[in-house]
């Protein structure tokens, strides 16, 4: 992330002081409160009933938060300037304000929809849902492979379901195609027993043996793959960051350095030990 403080925002100037104030966490829950709100009015103006009655208010409480957040983002630009623009969230941000911008009316009215992508800058003001995000771009490449064995796998299955269930059910097996979709929609577990299987099972009862292993194969072992390549990459992400970051390093070594002085104070206090065993051993014993 480039919008990040540097040695270069340390200064008493006016960018400087901008810089730091944008980094402010207090502002950014402010940002995050303003987003919710735009959230909930976009929402409010799905209600006819409410529409009607407070669309004025609604409409000028949605103008205000454009300009502010308009502000917040020319703010940025000012406080970061080439950071800004090498930064993808920071680009995301100021394509989302541009496209509210835009005008609304005549061919281009179907851009008001557009207007709630504003709220997707929720996930580059918070740093848990911009990790998540991250993490699904980087898992891409791995993802590659997962991506063709399902296709192999939805490929062979169509092609046999097409040629055994195909007269039976022509209208969702008649077809590669047909069998393809029906087949995903199966994987998804929509109504895959009752729509799909049962009719097929009241004509051929053992086709339970090709459904059953199709349906644990797609759905809880593919997908599950996908689970774990997204899981794996967010944990890999997280421990570039805190590698990355100077504090949670200096706050690694530091525990480091008290763990080797634990162990070697607990060493002395082992040998002391053996030392004052050895002498009460070498002691005569006295008889009484």
């Amino acid at each position: 992330m480039q919008e990040a403080l540097t040695s270069a925002d340390s200064g008493s100037d006016l960018r400087a002081r901008a810089a730091r104030l944008v980094m402010e966490p207090l502002f950014q829950k402010i940002v995050i409160g303003l987003i919710l709100f735009n959230a909930v009015t976009l929402g409010l103006e799905t209600s006819e009933t409410i529409s009607a009655r407070w669309g004025g208010v609604l409409a000028v409480l949605d103008r205000a938060l454009l300009v502010i957040f308009t502000a917040e983002v020319a703010l940025r630009i000012y406080a970061f300037r080439g950071r800004f623009f090498r930064d993808p969230w920071g680009l995301f941000d100021l394509a989302i304000i541009t496209i509210a911008w835009l005008p609304a009316t005549g061919p281009l009215s179907v851009l008001r929809a557009l207007r709630i992508l504003r709220v997707l800058r929720l996930i580059s003001v918070v740093p848990s849902m911009r990790l998540v995000v991250e993490a699904m771009l980087h898992a891409l490449p791995g993802m590659g492979s997962i991506v063709m064995l399902m296709g192999l796998i939805f490929y062979v299955f169509a092609v046999m379901a097409t040629k055994l269930y195909g007269e039976i059910l022509p209208d969702r097996f008649g077809s590669l195609g047909s069998s393809l979709y029906t087949l995903f929609q199966m994987m998804t577990l929509e109504s895959w027993s009752e729509a799909n299987v049962r009719p097929i099972l009241a004509q051929q009862p053992l086709a339970w043996m090709f459904f059953v292993p199709f349906i644990l194969i797609a759905t809880f072992v593919v997908l599950n793959l996908f689970i774990g390549v997204i899981v794996d990459s967010i944990q890999t992400l997280r421990k570039q960051r805190e590698a990355s970051d100077p504090a949670a390093v200096a706050a690694d070594a530091h525990t480091r350095e008290l763990e080797e002085e634990q162990h070697a104070l607990l060493r002395e206090i082992r040998a002391l030990r053996a030392e004052v065993a050895a002498l009460r051993e070498a002691q005569p014993k006295t008889t009484p």
